[in-house]
């Protein structure tokens, strides 16, 4: 099967990819490098450098590669930027994927998995998200992926798109022998923010709201790994193929940790203390996300491998030894 992989060299894309390759199938990658990085591709990928809006070049690629299907994480996601510059997310994550999703079609590629988020779902008075509650972002980086689902739903049922929407919790962790793992520019995520402190200790670690209605005051969030996250993508798309219909997913562990007890664990993993300062909560922290992923469980047949521990130390691994 060759698998277009868009976004195929960002964070999770990429290793998207290589888990793509360990399982016997072909990933062709297409992405503007805007965030992804080529080094993070084994050598001998097939890589296309352009936009996924750019209708010759996808029709060129899905004629040449015999594309079967594709995996679609070609999105920006940063929830503060999408606040004040809103068109800039809207015009990337839904007009463009739009313009993709026709050229597919018209190209008689039928299959889709896509990369969305807990986000859609806003900030819920719930201590565990599942998929039959309510959808209502509280920023316009929700409401782009949201409004990817409303029109995968319809494509759905009006031209016969087979997809499946995958609402990611917090991805996190590295590949397991260090070659790649989170380098984004700036960085927003807890985990790698946490270990850079470690490694840089000017690099101050800020805890934002310490008075939620949590144990210790911080907010809870799930945390799965990437390679869980891309186990569950070849099993959506094996679903999707075999049963012929569509479906959404929540991906998470199930577990809620917070923000002081992620900053434990970092300094259990690597031995050493979080340069962190107290600071106020930021506008739109949900005191609690926390997935429940028991219809992938059942309907996918999805488990997640990596506990926290583990998790962490293919990220301190990585930090150690960042090769881009």
């Amino acid at each position: 099967m060759n698998i277009l992989v868009t976004g195929g060299a960002g964070y999770i894309g990429a290793h998207m990819t290589r888990y793509i390759l360990r399982h016997g199938l072909r990933p062709v990658v297409l992405d503007n490098l805007v965030y992804g990085h080529r080094a993070s591709l084994p050598e001998k990928t097939k890589f296309y450098r352009g936009d996924i809006a750019d209708r010759r070049l996808v029709t060129k690629i899905i004629r040449k590669e015999k594309i079967d299907a594709v995996l679609h994480f070609s999105a920006y996601a940063y929830v503060g930027e999408s606040v004040e510059n809103p068109r800039k997310y809207y015009e990337n994550n839904f007009s463009k994927t739009q313009k993709l999703l026709d050229t597919l079609l018209d190209n008689n590629v039928a299959h889709f998995i896509f990369s969305s988020t807990c986000a859609t779902y806003g900030a819920p008075d719930v201590k565990k998200l599942h998929e039959k509650l309510p959808q209502n972002p509280i920023n316009p980086y929700g409401f782009t992926k949201l409004a990817v689902e409303k029109m995968l739903a319809d494509y759905s049922r009006a031209y016969g798109l087979q997809y499946a929407a995958l609402r990611y919790f917090n991805a996190a962790g590295a590949d397991d022998d260090g070659a790649i793992g989170e380098a984004h520019d700036p960085e927003t995520h807890l985990i790698p923010l946490a270990l850079q402190s470690i490694l840089r200790p000017a690099r101050q670690l800020k805890i934002f709201g310490t008075d939620y209605p949590t144990p210790d005051g911080t907010c809870v969030r799930d945390y799965v790994h990437v390679y869980d996250l891309a186990a569950a993508h070849l099993q959506a798309l094996d679903y999707i193929l075999k049963n012929k219909t569509s479906d959404c997913f929540n991906l998470g562990s199930e577990n809620g940790y917070s923000v002081r007890e992620i900053i434990k664990a970092c300094e259990k993993v690597s031995g050493r203390k979080v340069n962190c300062l107290e600071a106020p909560r930021r506008a739109g922290d949900p005191a609690y996300l926390v997935a429940d992923s028991s219809k992938a469980r059942k309907i996918l047949g999805w488990r997640p491998c990596y506990d926290l521990e583990k998790i962490i130390a293919t990220a301190w691994n990585w930090e150690q030894n960042r090769r881009y």
